[in-house]
């Protein structure tokens, strides 16, 4: 996450993808809890509110002084994103009140007509993408959810989203940086190691961290590691990865605005687990209903 956060832009409308509309389909539902698309500016202006509380407020991100006075985390790449919500339609106010997570969707077609990935900031993701010239991407990043709703099903929610939004678009493959806690690599040796050993992208979807950026994620011999200790060391975004059927680069960054140590995840839809498609379906209407 080393990309700079910019200031707030000057209007409301040039932080909203054009394409946004004002009826976004609700993607899947579990009880109280609902998720969709942002539909307009005052949601996607509520999400960085969310994620400026998560990052910032929660786990001490430094921003630009002109953007921390706000209260919301915004940079370039939201214009041009799609803003994935996770709404609970039980809180009282407006839908705006109701945003408890997030993430930000970047498609590759979108990418190329603007600045490219957030990610290639840290990672030498063009290289892997060039060779996969029929394939297309999506970058996810942004993630967050507030702490009352850090369970089980508001995950699910979240991958039910991606997954629809991935089947609508007809996504190949889905990447971005996931983080650990800190900016010290060797505090996470056991975790870095065992991503290092047993999780490597490798062959067509080798991935490597920028050379100037590249830190080692082998800390450890694989003699020494435990993988059910090792799996426990994982945050639980990165183990949702892995489950999924993820992949992992090589070298972490280290990404001092936000205090984590980043690593590079690859996920080919057709590399994701037979059990996960069936549980969401492979039409995404597990929890359409």
């Amino acid at each position: 996450m080393t990309i700079e956060l910019g200031q707030l832009a000057a209007s409301q409308s040039r932080m909203i993808p054009p394409h946004v509309v004002a009826d976004s389909a609700i993607l899947g539902r579990i009880g109280t809890l609902v998720t969709r698309l942002a539909a307009g500016p005052s949601e996607v202006r509520a999400a960085q509110r969310v994620r400026h509380n998560v990052f910032v407020e929660e786990f001490g991100a430094r921003m630009t002084p002109a953007s921390a006075s706000t209260g919301y985390d915004v940079d370039s790449f939201d214009t041009y994103c799609d803003h994935l919500l996770v709404l609970d339609t039980s809180l009282g106010g407006d839908a705006e009140d109701q945003i408890v997570g997030t993430y930000r969707l970047l498609r590759q077609s979108v990418a190329k007509s603007h600045h490219g990935f957030y990610s290639t900031s840290e990672f030498g993701v063009a290289d892997m993408i060039a060779r996969h010239p029929q394939k297309r991407f999506l970058e996810l990043g942004r993630s967050c959810v507030l702490p009352p709703y850090r369970t089980k099903r508001t995950v699910e929610l979240l991958w039910q989203g991606i997954w629809a939004y991935a089947l609508e678009h007809g996504i190949d493959v889905m990447f971005g940086c996931a983080s650990f806690g800190g900016c010290r690599p060797e505090a996470h040796a056991l975790a870095l190691s065992f991503l290092h050993h047993s999780a490597a992208a490798q062959g067509e979807w080798a991935v490597s961290a920028l050379p100037e950026l590249y830190r080692k994620m082998d800390l450890m011999p694989v003699e020494a590691i435990r993988p059910r200790e090792a799996l426990a060391a994982l945050p639980p975004l990165v183990k949702g990865y892995l489950r999924l059927g993820a992949r992992f680069g090589d070298g972490a960054v280290i990404d001092r605005a936000f205090g984590t140590t980043d690593v590079m995840v690859v996920l080919p839809r057709a590399a994701i687990s037979p059990r996960y498609v069936n549980y969401y379906r492979a039409d995404a209407s597990r929890f359409c209903g």
